[in-house]
């Protein structure tokens, strides 16, 4: 008796667990499950266009240049980036970073695991409280900002890189990082120097002699990991040489703001610390991610030199 009993139970619960997944009908959505169209008739149409071929459909990306006050910061002050500059980031966006991990790494790698959004602003984020500008912020592995647009000079190589190539190499590296950490060991490189809260008044110069690629690169150990992949990537072996050299030397600023060579006091070999913090970087995106980043930073070394803005913008049409 006892046995039958048990069967029964058994069989009422297959039976429930049976009906119970079975496909409801689902009633008409809350949301709007329209899909957006490009609409011929703008003035927008060419550039909408060009944006839908070469990032929505091949990277399921979102490259948004019209201000959205939802994925903005309102506790800034912000305007939106022109047509015209945002144009032409677009297409360097393209040319220098999505064209070169396609070439270098794999064609399918940033559609795994690039960013879901761009959004471009046509202006710096101010904090006036510390004095600095906020040029690009990677928010959760998914989208990245890129501010400053409406300042660009496409022809002054070294303002591209300050503002806008080393960003995008700086924000995606942060990508990376929120997959797939980096090693702990790199943390005590030089946890004795961050400084969070006046990291903006050290000097190049200064901060080179403590190990660091960036005074911004001073202020956290994230900051500091970033900063050396994105600094190597985008100098050129000149710029990346007197980099080394500044890390070799003692600095110091006088009452007039004036850097100049001093005793190296610091008890920090800034050149050997940077060189130790990018061979850690080097094994790290080699191991975790099978990116070379001596052939990555060839190619946009390659690219950089070879900037031709007409043919770039010809393919908006």
């Amino acid at each position: 008796m006892k046995s039958k009993l048990s069967k029964i139970i058994i069989a009422l619960v297959v039976c429930t667990i049976f009906f119970s997944c079975q496909e409801e009908e689902l009633g008409t959505s809350i949301f709007d499950t329209t899909e957006e169209t490009l609409d011929s008739t703008s003035y927008t149409y060419a550039f909408d266009s060009y944006l839908e071929r070469n990032f929505r459909v091949p990277y399921n990306l979102t490259f948004s240049y019209k201000l959205r006050d939802v994925a903005a910061d309102m506790d800034y002050n912000l305007v939106p980036s022109s047509l015209e500059n945002s144009e032409k980031l677009a297409v360097l966006v393209k040319y220098l970073w999505f064209d070169v991990y396609a070439k270098v790494v794999d064609s399918t790698f940033l559609k795994k695991y690039g960013p879901r959004m761009i959004h471009l602003i046509g202006s710096p984020a101010y904090n006036p409280i510390s004095g600095t500008i906020i040029l690009g912020l990677a928010e959760g592995g998914i989208k990245i900002s890129l501010y400053r647009v409406n300042s660009i000079d496409t022809s002054n190589p070294d303002m591209l890189n300050e503002y806008y190539f080393k960003t995008m190499h700086h924000e995606f590296a942060h990508i990376l990082h929120q997959t797939k950490t980096y090693p702990a060991d790199f943390n005590l490189i030089s946890y004795k120097y961050y400084d969070p809260y006046a990291w903006q008044d050290r000097t190049t110069q200064e901060a080179a002699s403590l190990g660091f690629a960036s005074p911004y690169g001073s202020s956290a150990t994230r900051e500091d990991f970033v900063e050396i992949i994105a600094n190597y990537i985008v100098k050129t072996d000149a710029q990346w040489a007197t980099l080394l050299d500044y890390a070799s030397k003692g600095w110091a600023v006088n009452t007039s703001g004036t850097v100049y060579e001093t005793t190296d006091t610091d008890g920090v070999d800034g050149r050997a610390t940077i060189i130790t913090k990018l061979g850690i970087c080097r094994t790290w995106l080699k191991d975790s991610w099978n990116i070379n980043i001596d052939s990555l930073r060839t190619e946009v070394q390659y690219r950089q030199a070879r900037i031709d803005m007409d043919s770039l913008l010809s393919e908006i049409k």
